[in-house]
């Protein structure tokens, strides 16, 4: 192993400008990914803000009984999908309504019957917001034959969870492709290395060297070519992220498991890259 890691540092000193160039480009590869990472990251919390406001109203009809209303709420509140019920009077609905619509505050003053309904705010359990949960709570509680009308936003929601599939697809599907470019990338530069080595191979396949042992330098610059990647793809990516956050509009940034996961993850990519690399031009040396 010692032997392994004397070849790979020596490597890097023999062609620091194609080491350099091959490390700069699975960076920028690595970089985009960072990028979809940050937007990912941002755009799941901004969803999960919104998924806590998702809720199911239900409208009474004017007369319900005090009875009524407390058997439903008993028994929407026991269901294991429910966080919170939340009665709200027709005086309350109207005290809101004058609060959240200031502009509309002479009419609400003038008003000589209060029209709007008292109503039941159901609010959702992490983990059972999802549209299907939604829909499900609606239907059910809907079949009171006190409540008037129910209202949780569809179209609202449905956009909600349609936007989630398309943020995590689009995530996937380009983290793969620019995963298969510094793989390519990270491939070309061992091909160039091993035919540049191929007379000091020749010499160790003389003298009874296995394969492994030829690989192993091989494999390690492979992985401090994908460590040095994603450390300067890392870089940028914070350097974008304090711009962003200084001069357009507040971002978060990632989680640290996510930045070492990265490194480590360009670090394993780096491995297999290069096995499959050598694995392959070995033999035609």
């Amino acid at each position: 192993m010692t032997y392994a890691l004397r070849e790979a540092v020596a490597a890097f000193r023999r062609a620091p400008v194609l080491t350099g160039l091959a490390a700069g480009m699975v960076g920028l590869a690595i970089f985009v990914v960072g990028l979809f990472g940050l937007a990912a990251h941002n755009l799941t919390e901004a969803l999960h803000e919104v998924e806590e406001r998702v809720e199911v109203v239900l409208y009474l009809r004017d007369g319900v009984s005090n009875q009524e209303i407390e058997l439903a709420h008993s028994e929407l509140a026991s269901l294991p999908e429910v966080q919170e019920v939340a009665f709200v009077s027709k005086q309350a609905a109207l005290e809101n309504a004058r609060r959240d619509l200031p502009d509309l505050g002479e009419v609400f003053a003038d008003l000589a019957v209060n029209p709007l309904p008292a109503s039941l705010e159901i609010r959702l359990r992490p983990g059972f917001r999802t549209k299907e949960t939604v829909e499900g709570i609606a239907s059910l509680a809907g079949a009171y034959a006190f409540v008037e009308d129910v209202a949780y936003g569809r179209e609202w929601v449905e956009k909600l969870f349609s936007l989630r599939r398309v943020a995590a697809v689009t995530v996937i599907v380009l983290g793969s492709a620019f995963a298969a470019v510094a793989s390519l990338i990270i491939g070309t530069a061992l091909k160039i290395a091993i035919f540049a080595r191929r007379d000091e191979i020749y010499i160790m396949r003389l003298v009874g060297a296995t394969n492994g042992f030829i690989r192993r330098p091989f494999l390690l610059e492979g992985g401090l070519t994908g460590l040095l990647g994603g450390a300067f793809a890392a870089l940028l990516t914070y350097a974008l992220f304090r711009i962003v956050y200084a001069f357009l509009f507040e971002l978060s940034w990632i989680p640290g498991s996510w930045v070492l996961g990265g490194l480590a993850g360009g670090t394993l990519f780096g491995v297999l890259a290069a096995g499959l690399s050598v694995r392959r031009h070995l033999a035609e040396v």
